[in-house]
């Protein structure tokens, strides 16, 4: 068990507290969900760095990283879907699209195909984050800014379609044919 990885735990640790935060009202909460998912997406970007920086890439890391934050950002989208700040179709797409890409890559590795995240996969989560932190704050603390969440929901659909299209593209006759 290295730092990396115990931050990778850490930050799946957040959730739980997140989703009460979430769905739990009482005066403030917008704010202290969006700073408990901003320290939560801090240790990913940590994690990682210290990771390569310190040659500390493990396996176990490698299968729990991708996993935490699917974690995280599923149980984020299910609670703004409770709350009534996204729509539950729109969190079924983004989410289902996680599940499919995670099956894929998965498929691949038990065949001896590494499948690397894309830039397109990459910048996905990137937008998942900025628009999860505007849905957090919602309305009462972005005012008339609050369409720029709405604008983000439809690009994390776009890009979610478009990146999972891109590996089944690139890998798909590989990984799904018969002979490997």
């Amino acid at each position: 068990m290295n730092l990396p990885n115990i931050l990778t735990l850490v930050r799946v640790s957040f959730i739980p507290a997140l989703v009460v935060v979430l769905l739990v009202p009482f005066k403030g909460k917008e704010l202290v969900a969006f700073f408990l998912f901003l320290l939560a997406v801090l240790t990913d970007s940590i994690d990682g760095i210290l990771a390569r920086r310190k040659k500390q890439i493990t396996v176990f890391g490698q299968l729990l990283d991708p996993i935490a934050d699917k974690l995280l950002i599923s149980s984020v989208f299910i609670c703004l879907v409770g709350i009534g700040a996204v729509q539950a179709w729109m969190v079924v797409i983004i989410i289902g699209r996680e599940i499919a890409v995670t099956g894929f890559r998965a498929i691949a590795s038990s065949r001896g195909i590494n499948i690397p995240a894309s830039k397109l996969g990459k910048n996905k989560m990137l937008l998942e984050t900025i628009t999860i932190c505007l849905l957090i704050l919602g309305k009462r603390y972005l005012g008339s800014l609050y369409f720029l969440s709405q604008i983000g929901l439809w690009l994390v659909i776009a890009f979610a379609i478009i990146s999972a299209a891109e590996y089944y593209l690139k890998f798909g006759r590989r990984v799904l044919s018969k002979h490997s």
